[in-house]
């Protein structure tokens, strides 16, 4: 089996070279329960990346796979689904060989305290924000960055979901306004009686104004969250060999996916909060602008891109909002690693600058 998980071995343990982690006894049971019989060796390797799901690589009899583990805790309506990733993966390997096949669902929280999947593991490097030290001296990914991801992009884009058996995942009808609707509750519960409440309130008056009535495109396979640090790529050469972190997938306007990654990309020009993402190399010397990725989609999926600014407002408004329930959950004790303190600041600078953008489109 080869396989994918996004995640490099974190450098913890200076022995090992590794984290590693007991393998409880209630999971070694449950997964020779299952036919996956594990290893002897006891521990499994935590992987790095990820804002709150957690990885593991496990060590089966018939080779290693990932265990994709959701957090803990009280979870917004549709994070860290990993029924939803289970059933997509199951499937959309099938087309589409990007995507590491899942193998196993367990949503019994007595095994490990939270659902989670296994999957298929295919090692291989991912970049991380501005970081470029995987790449090779003779590797231009700032030449190869936009085809790369409008290639990949608009390959998942173009399916059939009938092809896989997805025609059923989620609700593609009123995807967009739905959408709206979604992160504009949220944005409200997390700023309700506070100074931020007006600046949220001014963003969900001019989403709903926008796109509360935006009308049905043909529905795609979404990803939902698709940036340059959710592609594996292969040890040689700037190929992806993986797509990961599926969790959000569903159907609906492509438009979506293109908005969603757009929000990541900041240019040297951008304000201090988009830098701050450190989400895409993108910032760097050479590397191409959104407009550039703009090009290459269209050109790669031939599709028109009307509206795509608007959606791009949406989907900046969903980052900012992420950034701050990622706060909220952080304060509550359900993620304990202290990089969350500053996501109120920098989810708040955000929304600023989504207003910012919004009023700058002319409707």
């Amino acid at each position: 089996m080869i396989v994918g998980q996004k995640n490099e071995i974190r450098r913890k343990d200076h022995v090992e070279g590794v984290e590693t982690v007991p393998i409880p006894r209630s999971l070694a049971g449950y997964m020779k329960a299952c036919g996956f019989p594990l290893d002897p060796t006891g521990v499994m390797q935590r992987l790095s990346g990820g804002l709150a799901n957690q990885n593991y690589l496990l060590n089966l009899e018939t080779g290693p796979m990932v265990l994709r583990k959701a957090p803990g805790g009280t979870l917004p309506p549709g994070a860290h689904d990993m029924a939803r990733e289970h059933r997509v993966l199951s499937r959309l390997h099938e087309v589409f060989p990007l995507a590491p096949r899942s193998h196993l669902l367990c949503e019994d929280r007595a095994v490990l305290g939270a659902p989670f999947h296994l999957i298929d593991y295919r090692p291989g490097r991912v970049i991380r924000g501005a970081d470029l030290s995987p790449l090779s001296p003779v590797e231009d990914l700032p030449r190869n960055l936009a085809a790369m991801l409008a290639e990949t992009m608009a390959r998942l884009h173009g399916l059939e979901p009938r092809s896989c058996g997805l025609e059923g995942l989620g609700r593609p009808s009123g995807f967009v306004p739905r959408a709206v609707q979604r992160w504009s509750n949220r944005a409200r519960e997390l700023t309700a009686g506070t100074d931020n409440q007006s600046l949220a309130a001014e963003i969900e008056h001019w989403l709903m104004a926008t796109l509360g009535e935006w009308p049905d495109a043909e529905p795609a396979i979404l990803h939902c969250d698709f940036k340059l640090d959710n592609l594996i790529l292969a040890q040689d050469r700037l190929t992806p060999v993986a797509v990961i972190d599926w969790d959000m997938a569903t159907l609906g306007d492509p438009l979506f996916d293109l908005a969603t990654l757009l929000s990541y990309w900041a240019e040297p020009g951008d304000p201090e909060c988009m830098h701050r993402l450190g989400q895409m190399p993108t910032t760097l010397p050479g590397f191409p602008d959104r407009q550039s990725m703009i090009t290459a989609y269209e050109s790669a999926s031939g599709r028109s891109l009307a509206g795509l600014a608007e959606m791009s407002v949406l989907c900046l408004f969903k980052v900012s909002v992420v950034f701050l329930q990622l706060h909220a959950r952080w304060l509550e004790g359900t993620l304990g690693d202290d990089s969350y303190a500053d996501f109120h600041e920098l989810g708040i600078a955000l929304m600023e600058h989504t207003r910012s953008v919004a009023r700058d489109i002319k409707r």
